[in-house]
């Protein structure tokens, strides 16, 4: 919890310096070609554009798993969420409450360490990690906390109260009459004003554009020229989402922090394009696959003075690194017994390593779907099929299946990823879908999947 235990989290001569504030920002379901920075052309993101030119742009970034609650598990503890039985959604409100399920009380998050070492914390956004008194934010390392505590939340207040998911401010319900993306943006940027003589961390996940598809006229009004519906509200979205982030960056700069400042900005998953009208091109596939588009993701990140601007790496790099790069960038360090398995990037991104990042197995469970990339193969294992091999330096769109061609790679990983399954635990619960266990085991046969799909039940 913040506050405790500074000295065992602090390196040595760590507070001779003003420690950087660092920002986490994050969208929800966002395609990997729906920023300029990648291509983007009928959605502008100026401000999102503007953290990678002013310093990095990973073309190969990648969350741990395509689904929004197990990829913020292993991104806010810097584990595979493997390790603590994190593998699947916390599934649906009225059965959170009834089922106690949520980030395991024995993961430290990176709220908890930055507050050790002396952070003031704060998230505004979607929690998805526990709806239980045990599992809220204010108990899991955050000193402030306005969002919502399960997945998706209506972007406009409705009638009738606040349902199952209610709006908080801390530990009380309120109401809020903001265009929800906005109201984020405007709490989070009074976080930095109310905050900026002390070193923060700014943890802002949005749920933006996560289903229900809902803008305000004004933003649909700058789309009128994309005729798919759908896709059209999910511009709008994007472009609240974008000039949030801008009233943030904003915030940073007015207050004379933009050389002490460390952003991260990246999608929890792949976009979920029959559910939002997401793009994922080139990648195959979307949220729920492990395939590419289900799990690399637009990632970008700023530190001006310290990592060089429209620096682009394209060596594979993880949501998991961003709680070591963090801790590094505060002269902080997680508890000795704390195992994690991202890595440092700051000496591979402002050239005091000189150095590329180092080439590392990443790996990818879903239930009986596994997968992993090493270099340029990514293994793709689905339960009653034969394993997959994909050469993503030449064939990007996974297209062309190897396996039969290189047997000997196949193995090779197999075994690689059987020693990592060796480490990881197995899982605290398993999905909740609408419709219960007859609806379950007809996903499991495949029938209704597309269907589920559709429906955004990924």
């Amino acid at each position: 919890m913040a506050g405790a235990g500074a000295a065992s989290l602090m390196a040595p001569g760590a507070l001779a310096a003003r420690r950087p504030n660092v920002i986490l920002l994050v969208s929800d379901d966002q395609g990997y070609a729906d920023v300029g920075a990648y291509g983007c052309r009928d959605i502008p993101t100026p401000n999102i554009d503007s953290i990678a030119r002013g310093g990095v742009r990973f073309t190969d970034g990648y969350v741990t798993c395509p689904l929004c609650s197990p990829s913020r598990a292993g991104m806010l503890t810097g584990r595979y969420q493997q390790r603590f039985g994190h593998e699947f959604n916390t599934g649906l409100p009225r059965r959170v409450l009834r089922d106690r399920i949520g980030l395991a009380a024995t993961e430290l998050t990176l709220g908890d360490a930055l507050g050790d070492a002396g952070y003031v914390t704060g998230l505004f956004g979607k929690w998805h990690l526990g709806m239980n008194p045990e599992f809220h934010p204010r108990r899991r390392g955050f000193d402030e906390f306005f969002g919502f505590l399960a997945g998706g939340h209506p972007y406009f207040e409705r009638q009738g109260g606040p349902g199952n998911n209610p709006i908080y401010r801390g530990v009380k319900q309120v109401k809020e009459p903001r265009y929800l993306t906005t109201a984020l943006g405007q709490e989070a940027a009074a976080f930095v004003k109310r905050r900026k003589d002390k070193p923060f961390f700014l943890y802002l996940p949005f749920n933006a554009p996560h289903k229900p598809m809902e803008a305000p006229q004004a933003y649909l009004d700058r789309f009128g020229r994309i005729a798919d519906p759908k896709r059209r509200t999910y511009a709008a979205m994007v472009a609240a989402m974008d000039d949030a982030i801008g009233e943030v960056l904003r915030a940073v700069s007015s207050a004379g922090l933009d050389k002490d400042t460390l952003i991260f900005f990246l999608s929890d998953n792949g976009g979920a394009t029959l559910a939002n009208g997401s793009s994922n091109s080139p990648l195959r596939s979307h949220k729920g696959a492990l395939y590419e588009g289900g799990v690399r993701v637009p990632f970008v990140a700023r530190w001006k003075g310290r990592i060089p601007a429209g620096k682009v790496v394209r060596q594979p790099v993880s949501a998991l690194d961003i709680f070591p790069t963090a801790l590094a960038a505060a002269g902080a360090r997680a508890p000795g017994a704390t195992v994690l398995d991202g890595i440092n990037l700051l000496p591979h991104l402002d050239g005091s390593a000189d150095k590329a990042v180092p080439e590392r197995p990443l790996f990818w469970r879903l239930g009986a779907r596994h997968a992993m990339r090493q270099g340029r193969w990514k293994l793709v294992k689905r339960r009653g099929r034969p394993a997959e091999l994909y050469d993503l330096a030449g064939d990007l769109g996974e297209q062309n299946d190897l396996a039969g061609q290189q047997p000997a790679v196949v193995r090779k990983l197999s075994a690689t990823m059987a020693s990592w399954q060796s480490m990881m635990g197995s899982p605290r619960w398993q999905p909740q879908q609408r419709g219960g266990k007859k609806r379950r085991r007809r996903l499991r046969r495949g029938r209704g999947r597309r269907r589920f799909r559709k429906r955004g039940g990924f």
